[in-house]
């Protein structure tokens, strides 16, 4: 032998030595304990096919055939990251593994876990189709109900892209690494109960890796045979074309600053803007440019109050009776939303709304579809809106299985929300304070003593064996 091969030994002995744990309890070659090498696996998978993805961009993913498995390699890979995670939790909660001195060790394990939930819901919301918007809109409620909205608007793009390629990356790569050096500086942890015996045996790293390798295959396999579902997006192109009175109605509600955006509840960032500006006077100035028609806006202004009432009245009855286009109308109010429904129909009013602050894009038009009411249509349909348990099923099927992880929203929804009107702000509330109660869990007396009464550590602890 050589001395370079046994330097290059040495030297791949002692970084084996830095990075696992060299000597486990019994049950630690168990199944069990794989779990954190095992998550640890399916990041790696979803930072590689992430990586990918971003590097080729949307355009690929949604329709290039390999952009499409890489899509779907990273669907099953969150499905199986989250899935794991939440097993090595109720086995570190049933083992009590959580004690003294290893709280830290577990609040740096909760706080990864919550930002994995996280992390999947942005996830889900770039993917490009119907379901992303449908989420955006969702979670751009529930996000102003936890009083982060004007932080967080999950209807801009650019923003929800950065927080789910960089910002919680970061945060989990950060926060994984700290666990497991606290992981490797404390061994794993034997059982709290002295009548247990304990005997030390060597860690079975090739069984570890093995482990791995089947669940790398299973990723893959999973991604070719069940493809990441795409539903087409909707449009407001779709809406003036296919329903020209609902888009023009739509377009008198943004006017009258009646419509769902305008009366918002909440008045914070990002629905503090005026819809009659940004749906109405800026798109029609802007088809005024190009056409050089006559200014019904400055008949409008030019108007009393009661001509402008009877106007909108008379616009409103119209359009509500499935009135036709009439662009050339002496009403102004049914003129302008006319005309600005053929420009829908063109594809330049969307263009137009969301050119009109690019900085939140597309949050104006996705305000707008929301108005209209075919999103909250289309979702009841498909059977993913939040009253049907929270958006918890795929939507061409029960393959994948979407996002099974809300189903305590799904719970809420449908017990103490039921009849409840600010829903969204009481959920996140409630999540919030489970949140708090799972990170902190090692640290509440009597709370933290209930695992020792429950029978399946042994169980565990009896493994490998």
């Amino acid at each position: 032998m050589t001395s370079e091969s046994s330097s290059g030994k040495g030297i791949l002995a002692g970084l084996r030595r830095t990075l696992f744990i060299e000597r486990v309890p019994t049950y630690g070659n168990s199944i069990f304990y794989s779990l954190g090498f095992l998550a640890l696996t399916s990041l790696t998978i979803l930072i590689a096919s992430g990586v990918v993805m971003v590097f080729f961009g949307p355009s690929w993913w949604l329709a290039n055939p390999w952009g499409i498995f890489f899509r779907s390699i990273h669907l099953w890979a969150a499905q199986a990251f989250i899935l794991i995670i939440l097993l090595h939790v109720l086995v570190i909660l049933a083992t009590s593994g959580f004690k003294k001195p290893r709280r830290l060790t577990w609040v740096l394990g909760a706080a990864v876990l919550l930002l994995v939930l996280a992390e999947a819901e942005f996830g889900y919301e770039l993917r490009g189709d119907f379901s992303s918007q449908y989420r955006s809109l969702q979670a751009a409620d529930f996000f102003n109900g936890a009083y982060l909205g004007r932080f967080i608007n999950t209807l801009n793009f650019a923003q929800v892209y950065g927080i789910h390629i960089i910002d919680i990356p970061l945060a989990i790569i950060a926060l994984v690494g700290l666990h497991y050096l606290f992981v490797k500086l404390r061994g794993i942890a034997t059982p709290y109960r002295k009548d247990v015996p304990v005997r030390t045996v060597p860690a079975d790293h090739r069984k570890l890796f093995l482990r791995g390798g089947i669940l790398a295959i299973v990723i893959l396999a999973l991604a070719r045979i069940f493809p990441s579902p795409l539903i087409a997006p909707t449009t407001i192109k779709d809406v003036a074309s296919q329903n020209p009175p609902l888009m023009a109605g739509t377009l008198l509600e943004e006017w009258s600053r009646t419509s769902g955006t305008a009366t918002y509840f909440d008045s914070i960032d990002p629905y503090t803007f005026d819809t009659r500006k940004v749906y109405v006077e800026i798109p029609y100035r802007e088809y005024l440019a190009g056409q050089n028609g006559s200014g019904l806006l400055g008949v409008l202004a030019t108007s009393s109050p009661d001509a402008i009432q009877a106007y909108l009245t008379a616009a409103t009855a119209y359009f509500s009776s499935g009135g036709a286009l009439a662009p050339t109308s002496s009403n102004p109010l049914i003129a302008i939303p006319s005309v600005l429904t053929e420009m829908a129909q063109s594809g330049l009013y969307g263009s137009v709304i969301d050119g009109e602050n690019r900085n939140i894009a597309p949050t104006y038009s996705l305000r707008f579809l929301a108005d209209t009411g075919v999103m909250d249509a289309e979702a009841s349909d498909l059977r993913i809106t939040t009253d049907q348990w929270g958006m918890m099923r795929e939507e061409s099927g029960a393959v994948p299985p979407g996002a099974w992880w809300l189903a305590p929203l799904g719970i809420l929804n449908h017990t103490i929300l039921a009849n409840d009107a600010n829903g969204d702000r009481d959920a996140a509330e409630i999540l919030g304070m489970l949140a708090l109660l799972l990170v902190l869990f090692p640290y509440i007396p009597f709370l933290n003593r209930i695992p020792e009464k429950l029978p399946f550590a042994r169980w565990i602890w009896r493994s490998g064996k």
